[in-house]
Order: C-alpha cells, then sequence, then structure tokens
C-alpha cells in the first residue's frame, strides 16, 4: 500500500467512523501503544477537521503489563504512558462507545490484552475495533475488526509492516516474506 492509497484508506475510515458515531458525543478513540498510536494520532487529527470537533475524546493505552507473553521474553518489553484524561472520574470509560486502534490484527492476543487492560479504567458501553491491516487466517483468538482498512490474506510466517514518517520512512504498508527479511530491509533504510 503506497502513500496515496495510504491516505485514501485514512480517509474512507474516519468518515466510516463519522458515518457511525456523528460528532462522538459518547464515543471516544484509543491508540494501542506503541505502534497503533501512530494511525490513531492520524485518524484522530483527521476526524476534528471533518467533524469540526476540537474536543473529540481521545486516549492512548498500553497494556504492556497483561500481555501473556510478558513474562516469556528474554528481553523486557518496554510499556509506555496510558493517557485516558476522558474526563470520567474514577471510571473515565463508563458507558462510553470505545473505538480501539491499531495498525495490525495478527492472532488477536494484543486486542485481548487490550480489552483486559480496558476493564480497569470502567465498563463501556460497547468496544469496536479499528485496524490498518487485518490478516485474516492468522487468528489465535475469536477476535475480529469492526473497521478495516485493508485485509491481508499471507502465509503465516510472512510479516507485515507499516511504515510511519515518525519512523523516518513515508507512510506505506509492506508484505514481506518473513520477519528477517522485514528486519534486513529496515537495516537498509
Amino acid at each position: 500500500m503506497d502513500e496515496y492509497r495510504l491516505d485514501l484508506t485514512l480517509s474512507r475510515l474516519c468518515h466510516q467512523l463519522v458515518e457511525d458515531y456523528d460528532r462522538f458525543q459518547n464515543a471516544c478513540l484509543i491508540g494501542l501503544q506503541p505502534r497503533g498510536v501512530h494511525l490513531s494520532d492520524r485518524l484522530y487529527r483527521r476526524l476534528q477537521k471533518i467533524t469540526n470537533n476540537s474536543v473529540l475524546p481521545y486516549g492512548k493505552l498500553d497494556f504492556t503489563f497483561y500481555r501473556d507473553d510478558y513474562r516469556r521474553r528474554q528481553l523486557p518489553i518496554p510499556a509506555q504512558p496510558t493517557m485516558l484524561d476522558l474526563q470520567g472520574g474514577a471510571h473515565p470509560i463508563d458507558g462510553r462507545h470505545i473505538i480501539l486502534i491499531d495498525d495490525v490484527l495478527y492472532t488477536g492476543r494484543t486486542v485481548a490484552a487490550a480489552l483486559r487492560t480496558l476493564y480497569d479504567y470502567g465498563r463501556p458501553a460497547r468496544v469496536a475495533l479499528l485496524t490498518l491491516i487485518d490478516r485474516r487466517f492468522n487468528r489465535e483468538l475469536p477476535i475480529q475488526c469492526d473497521y478495516v482498512g485493508m485485509q491481508v490474506d499471507a502465509l503465516d510466517e510472512a510479516y507485515v509492516r507499516v511504515l510511519w514518517e515518525d519512523d523516518g520512512l513515508s507512510g506505506r504498508v509492506v508484505l514481506y516474506a518473513n520477519r528477517e527479511a522485514a528486519m534486513h530491509a529496515a537495516q537498509k533504510g
């Protein structure tokens, strides 16, 4: 997915959200740390312009300590800040429609960890999932997207990488044969 197609996809996703949530009176975007925040920041800025609403409810959620592989890794996973300044007191998400945002849905384990974390902040009325890339055939858990930028049907060893300007790269999505090929490409720049 090149830069033009990525821009078009982001616009489509924003308009789908506006169709379902209008001006986001009782809805909140929450980007999943770390990679989902790159996507959610872009969607948030676009939605502010489209809805002419500069105070859209928006947060960022870290779920590091809820991951099922947290203690199994050789190197610790660095935690990111959770920012949920949603003016909800002790339970800021109670009764809200939450839209979780991540870059790639693969096995579903990331979203499962995010859901476990989310419920520490209250009980939402509904939780929807938006991902830029849905790797449909690699799910390990019964989790599916409500809003999808692009579906990718790839073999298990294939690796999807979303490259953002924040990474020092142009905005695009690349499918590699495997993780080693992605790492090799990243080293070459």
